[in-house]
């Protein structure tokens, strides 16, 4: 069962009002701030899970039921849980956030005698943004003062208006110690809820003062919008900080997940299926205003893995649908480090990753500001694949006109040719690198062998090569039983009355029968709690089943489609309940025939004939039901 406390505070949501978030919760639209989803058929959708690495989509939505999950990892649930596992909300945190977005206002019960209280005190998260979306308040409300004018000023040089900076809500940390911290201590907040925030911080003396002083300021957005930090640049000569401080780690500001730009980037990086990686806040800014939206920045650290999750996800980068990562770096060498640090990172993506590096090694923001709008989206459509930009980096580092040189450079470069993921483009880039090289192909050809997987570059992958095993296929059987148990998840108005007239003898598969006892325990497909269907009747049956392998089961069966084309129909379900007894009652016809013919019709004449009219019963009733199941599938 799902916890439904609040930590230290007492109380709990009452349990209509957590039924009323997940009706009125539109999972697509809460999943798809994280996840780009597309049509799998059937009404459902599907995208990358955010909870595992795939290169195949796996992570299956169905709106109509209010549900996820993934069959590739075995997670699954409502929106509820989605919170849960994607944000690591707890529970309350995760309701009291959809019941704000849905406009539903939570009551709480004291104890179990079920009298309501409002609620105090949020969780932890909520109060955390609300800090920080008062502190961008208190900022942006500072940039219009006149101890910012520097601020004012260095965004005008940068080519950035009032209208910009509202729109990505720069602000001005003032002069002052502890300027904000008061001003939030006025709001409610607490001491330990401002130093968890990353927005003030213990001195010596023992009191808060502000984080931020006497700096232009960036809030740094998650992919729903909240605030959850800032970025901040050093304006004046005198501050001996760093050229950027940006927010601590805390429980709302993971700076290795955390992308800026990505709340006003997202939607178009997933029309596009395009994302463009800059170096900078201002560079976002100006690619934004340059007509390239779909630019984001990372928030002091270096590009990585969990970036790269993120954009998957919104990209939909897999086997079937492969976008383009393009980098744009400074053409200096920390530039020229970073493009090369990107191309080992280039495997994580199946899509095409490429670089964009201005002739003038100007980045997009100096760039927009010495030629215009025009030369920034130019410089993004002039990108190169990576893997050339690297190429040309390593050979560019030796004498070819030396053999030592050019054995070296191919040494070094050959790695770099083994590890393109596109097995196909490998042969054509052995040919252009002998040919950079000015070098015979053969050994070119074996550098790459040998620096690779031991397999010609052009030879397709072994046969099963980094396929799952193959798993059994279940049987007829176990295929009706699985779609009796759909029927009733997924339309129990529908199913109800017929499905559970269904014994449980008809069951054979173990889990299955489980299952079948849980909807069961949870009032029928026909009952009450059904009659709601979507995310609640589901978590009813989840939470009546009594192990963990049932409870993943009944996620599966929720998202997983109909053996059907279309709509199910009363037909329908009457074929599959049919094909669901047939089994069980054609079982009991052949142990009834066996013990006829093991009794001895005269010394036990009574028990003869009443089983024999059994038989004739069961006969009688298989027929009706193989007429039924013949009714069509």
């Amino acid at each position: 069962m799902e916890h439904r406390g609040g930590g230290a505070m007492a109380g709990r949501i009452r349990d209509e009002d957590i039924a009323l978030v997940r009706e009125r919760t539109a999972i697509d639209d809460v999943i798809s701030e994280t996840v780009t989803l597309r049509s799998a058929g059937g009404g459902n959708l599907k995208g990358l899970c955010p909870f595992h690495d795939e290169k195949s989509p796996s992570f299956n939505v169905s709106p109509g039921r209010n549900v996820w999950y993934c069959f590739g990892c075995g997670a699954g649930g409502d929106a509820i849980k989605f919170l849960m596992d994607a944000e690591h909300l707890s529970f309350v945190e995760s309701v009291e956030r959809l019941a704000a977005r849905a406009g539903i206002q939570l009551r709480y019960v004291e104890n179990d005698s079920g009298t309501p209280r409002p609620r105090t005190q949020p969780g932890q998260r909520q109060r955390l943004v609300a800090a920080h979306a008062a502190a961008v308040e208190f900022y942006q409300g500072q940039l219009g003062t006149a101890g910012a004018r520097v601020a004012r000023e260095f965004l005008a040089t940068r080519g950035f208006d009032r209208a910009a900076a509202l729109r990505y809500g720069c602000g001005f940390a003032p002069d002052g110690w502890d300027l904000l911290t008061r001003h939030l201590r006025q709001q409610g907040f607490s001491h330990d809820e401002l130093v968890t925030a990353g927005l003030s911080r213990p001195a010596r003396s023992g009191s808060l003062i502000d984080r931020f002083r006497r700096r232009l300021l960036w809030p740094i957005r998650d992919l729903t919008g909240d605030v959850i930090g800032f970025g901040a640049r050093r304006l004046f000569d005198d501050d001996d900080g760093p050229k950027y401080l940006n927010t601590p780690e805390t429980p709302i500001y993971k700076k290795s997940h955390v992308l800026y730009g990505i709340d006003q980037a997202k939607r178009e990086i997933a029309k596009q299926g395009k994302v463009v990686v800059v170096e900078g806040y201002t560079d976002v800014m100006a690619c934004h205003l340059a007509g390239v939206p779909t630019a984001v920045a990372t928030c002091g650290t270096a590009f990585g893995a969990d970036h790269i999750g993120v954009l998957r996800r919104l990209l939909l980068d897999s086997d079937e649908v492969a976008g383009e990562i393009i980098f744009t770096f400074d053409g200096d060498a920390a530039g020229q480090k970073a493009a090369l640090r990107a191309f080992e990172d280039d495997q994580r993506f199946v899509g095409r990753t490429f670089i964009a590096v201005s002739p003038d090694s100007m980045d997009p923001c100096d760039l927009r500001l010495a030629k215009g709008d025009l030369a920034v989206r130019d410089l993004v459509a002039r990108r190169e694949p990576l893997v050339d930009f690297a190429l040309r980096h390593v050979i560019n580092r030796f004498d070819l006109d030396t053999v030592d040189g050019r054995v070296e450079a191919m040494r070094r470069a050959a790695p770099l040719v083994a590890k393109i993921k596109d097995r196909e483009k490998r042969p054509e880039y052995v040919r252009k690198l002998a040919g950079d090289l000015g070098m015979e192909i053969e050994p070119v050809q074996r550098a790459v062998l040998t620096a690779g997987d031991g397999r010609d570059p052009g030879q397709p992958p072994a046969r099963g090569a980094n396929r799952p095993a193959p798993t059994a296929a279940d049987g007829p059987q176990s295929m009706v039983e699985r779609e009796a148990l759909k029927l009733a998840l997924q339309v129990p108005v529908l199913a109800g009355p017929m499905f559970d007239t269904v014994e449980a003898d008809a069951y054979r598969h173990p889990v299955h029968l489980v299952v079948r006892d849980a909807v069961a325990a949870a009032g029928g497909a026909a009952g009450e709690t059904a009659a709601t269907g979507g995310a609640n009747w589901i978590a009813s049956v989840r939470d009546a089943c009594p192990d963990l392998a049932a409870q993943a089961l009944v996620g599966e069966l929720a998202v997983e489609p109909l053996r059907i084309d279309g709509e199910p129909d009363p037909r329908y379900v009457s074929v599959t309940m049919a094909r669901l007894q047939w089994a069980a009652v054609t079982g009991r016809i052949r142990d009834l025939k066996s013990r006829i013919q093991r009794i001895n019709p005269v010394a036990n004449k009574d028990e003869y004939f009443a089983l024999f009219g059994e038989l004739l019963s069961l006969e009688q009733h298989a027929r009706a039901l193989r007429e039924q199941a013949a009714g069509g599938l």
